[in-house]
């Protein structure tokens, strides 16, 4: 194998949902940029979008979590705990693919986004989470105490927002921990904003892991057919060759590159989504209005897309209560504002 003199970083992004990896973009364009050579390693979807996104680049496929959502979202914390010894085995897996990776490539650097196992003891490695505190009803405490150990194995923790004031995150970023060495370096997102003409009344954007993905499409659907207005809908399902149809006046996509997204968002009134980290730091830099519905029994995304409500940012709702008309509450609410912020990937590359 041709030896490029530069140094290569194993970019790991969790495969649930589509967010970890779509957040993982600007940092793999921003190691290209300044001459490192990402290597990208994950599995399933997440695997396979960045793979759309970097054809060029090294792709290793490691261990899945294989975390599915249960058909009701509120047996969720239960269906985790029984998968937990399923999930403890893999991340064992997970080191002991990690450890090989690092010796046949030459791996100078580990940047983690939300995979516990994937670190080393010999080089530099990241975990990325906007979670300091992660919630899980009555046991809050005992998950964040047991994440907040897991990040201490790191050499940094970055968290993609904000600290203090004006952050995203609410409570869940802000928190003092003294074992983990934590660097705040604002919002990440693979998009820029562009003052384009409004194309679409209604931007839905799914994601998520099923079949929770599934039953808000079948919804989402059937709720439209009273919505008077133009409707692109992305599915969000990563599939081998882009397919497009139209119906009325929707125009339905499996999925889109980040350059069509990206378009497609500027070109959107509204936007309607989860309330995934990732989608709020998306809407946040293109400063859009929006819905969201958070993935039943999730606790991050309620608490996210409460949080927005609350501050008369977003309005939300839950997935069963959710009627089209609902749609008419963003008026009453402000959106994202500009609050422009440049990443300083130099700095926080010179770790490595």
């Amino acid at each position: 194998m041709e030896n490029s003199g530069k140094k290569k970083i194993l970019v790991a992004p969790l495969n649930w949902g589509l967010g970890h990896a779509t957040r993982c973009i600007p940092i793999i364009n921003a190691l290209k940029t300044l001459y490192f050579e990402p290597v990208i390693a994950s599995d399933g979807n997440a695997l396979a979008l960045l793979k759309k996104e970097f054809p060029s680049l090294r792709s290793i496929e490691l261990p899945s979590y294989n975390i599915n959502y249960p058909n009701k979202g509120s047996n969720f914390r239960a269906k985790l705990i029984k998968d937990s010894p399923h999930l403890i085995k893999t991340i064992k897996k997970e080191k002991k693919a990690v450890k090989s990776i690092v010796e046949r490539e030459t791996i100078s650097g580990i940047i983690s986004d939300n995979r516990f196992g994937v670190r080393h003891k010999a080089i530099p490695s990241v975990f990325i989470t906007h979670q300091l505190k992660v919630l899980s009803g009555n046991t809050t405490w005992l998950s964040t105490k047991l994440h907040q150990k897991i990040i201490s194995k790191f050499d940094e923790c970055w968290v993609p927002d904000h600290k203090g004031e004006h952050n995203l995150s609410g409570d869940l970023g802000q928190d003092n921990v003294k074992s983990i060495k934590t660097k705040y370096i604002g919002p990440l997102s693979r998009f820029q904003k562009h003052n384009s003409e409004i194309k679409y009344d209604l931007l839905v954007l799914l994601s998520g892991p099923e079949p929770q993905r599934t039953f808000l499409e079948q919804k989402l659907l059937n709720e439209l057919e009273y919505f008077n207005g133009s409707v692109l809908f992305v599915k969000g399902l990563i599939e081998t060759t882009q397919k497009k149809q139209n119906n009325n006046n929707i125009t339905i996509y499996n999925y889109m590159t980040s350059g069509e997204l990206e378009e497609a968002i500027n070109k959107s009134e509204i936007v309607l989504s989860r309330s995934g980290y990732t989608t709020i730091m998306d809407l946040a830099k293109l400063e859009k209005k929006a819905f969201f519905i958070p993935t039943p029994g999730q606790f991050e995304q309620e608490y996210l897309a409460n949080r927005l409500n609350d501050l008369k940012i977003i309005p939300c709702c839950s997935q069963d209560d959710f009627k089209i008309e609902m749609l008419n509450n963003i008026e009453d609410y402000s959106g994202f504002k500009s609050n422009p912020f440049q990443v300083d990937f130099e700095n926080l590359f010179s770790l490595f």
